[in-house]
């Protein structure tokens, strides 16, 4: 079954069809109930997590909670699969989950942090600091949740909104970004293993960092932090930051080191972006392609990324097929109502694309900074471009690539995958 919504509009050419089939391929390979289903096992009162036993009968409380944009198709599925061994518990995703009955559905904004963050992150902390020694809390840990987990000591969510917002436009990476969030919050950088000490806790990492770095994911609530205020105030300053704040330092607090706090915690990565380019791989195989991956994640700014993919694409032999996954940054100049995949496509559109080639650039959770997933550059894009006689400099020089893309109707619609792996490219030489 097709996650793309739009995939019979889009499939208008023989290459495209197979590059939309091996994008559906890859998100089936990523599906959060499908990972819950293959790590989580239930038999005869043993909870199986990735291997590790946990009979029931040993804890009081079974609890379940989770940040980010898997955590809600998460629940739904561990609801299942625990059944009556499950004693409740909270996520916080974008989206409600009406469908979950012992664990609260909670909903909170993204990019940005809300009021609805705090009052979110502060339920999750209260729901795991009730804990002892005698329970188990299973964690899900995906991409969104640092936002999710806005819960300052002496700021407010605006404060930190205004900090993360400069950090985006100007280019921070995901790294930067989170090292900063882990010192603006009670929730993030370990703070959730130390609320939930001493109970026993078993958290699935849903990464979307490039490098699969699971201290940075949702900016790593379950792990002993490595970075410190310095490293934080050192972000803040490379891109000139301080500023912007209201508060000395910007409000950053020191996260927790005690060792302690962390012995009863299990931290598993889950899925990452590794496994939707292995099943994007073989799917591009069986259907007679010879197929290159990328050994390293894609980062740079977006525009200089789209223009050597399209270049590495054009020179490849026919029957190519080139994978990457990464996340690109995008230093904003203008407007700004666009999204790095977004831009990354009409880059290697401006560079030209082969007519036997496509190229696919496309967020992973559906949502490429705004509605749509993300962009297909090939020579159906550029005539429909040349039918309209769009200037695309215009748009790329104000990044403002949502009002073209809307014009030009070759974008991946998805809606929410309930997967968040950073993003994806593939590109094809039929």
């Amino acid at each position: 079954m097709t996650k793309i919504k739009n995939r019979t509009a889009l499939a208008v050419t023989p290459v495209r069809e197979d590059l939309l089939a091996v994008i559906d391929a890859g998100l089936d390979a990523i599906d959060t109930r499908r990972v819950i289903h293959r790590f989580v096992q239930v038999v005869d009162g043993v909870i199986s997590i990735n291997g590790n036993q946990y009979p029931a009968s040993q804890y009081k409380k079974i609890m379940v909670v989770g940040v980010g944009k898997c955590a809600s198709d998460a629940a739904q599925e561990l609801e299942s699969v625990l059944g009556d061994y499950l004693t409740g518990g909270v996520v916080v995703d974008i989206k409600l989950n009406t469908e979950i009955k012992k664990i609260i559905s909670m909903q909170g904004t993204h990019p940005l942090p809300s009021p609805e963050n705090i009052r979110a992150a502060q339920t999750v902390v209260e729901t795991v600091s009730m804990l002892s020694e005698d329970d188990l809390v299973i964690a899900i840990i995906s991409g969104g949740g640092s936002t999710m987990l806005c819960l300052p000591e002496d700021s407010t969510c605006d404060e930190e909104a205004a900090i993360i917002e400069v950090l985006m436009k100007r280019g921070a990476t995901i790294e930067e970004i989170n090292t900063v969030r882990k010192h603006l919050s009670r929730a993030r950088g370990g703070f959730l293993a130390q609320h939930a000490y001493p109970a026993s806790v078993v958290a699935l990492i849903f990464s979307d960092v490039p490098g699969d770095n699971m201290e940075f994911v949702a900016s790593g609530p379950t792990i002993r932090d490595t970075t410190t205020i310095a490293d934080a105030l050192a972000v803040l300053e490379r891109y000139e930051v301080l500023a912007t704040c209201n508060i000395q330092q910007c409000g950053l607090l020191e996260t927790p080191k005690d060792e302690k706090y962390f012995k009863n915690v299990r931290n598993v990565l889950a899925v990452s972006s590794a496994v939707a380019i292995s099943a994007m791989a073989r799917e591009a195989s069986m259907r007679g392609y010879s197929v290159q991956t990328s050994p390293e994640h894609v980062q740079g700014e977006a525009k200089m990324i789209g223009l050597r993919i399209a270049k590495e694409i054009n020179d490849a032999p026919d029957r190519t097929a080139l994978l990457y996954a990464g996340e690109t940054t995008v230093i904003v100049h203008g407007h700004g109502d666009g999204g790095r995949n977004l831009e990354a496509g009409l880059a290697a559109i401006k560079q030209g694309v082969a007519r036997n080639c496509a190229i696919a650039f496309f967020a992973s959770d559906g949502h490429d900074h705004g509605i749509y997933a993300g962009l297909i550059a090939d020579q159906v894009t550029i005539d429909v471009i040349n039918q309209k006689h769009i200037n695309i400099d215009r748009y790329l020089e104000s990044n403002d690539e949502y009002p073209l893309v809307h014009k030009i109707g070759q974008y991946i619609e998805t809606g929410d995958t309930g997967s968040n792996v950073s993003d994806l490219i593939i590109a094809l030489k039929k």
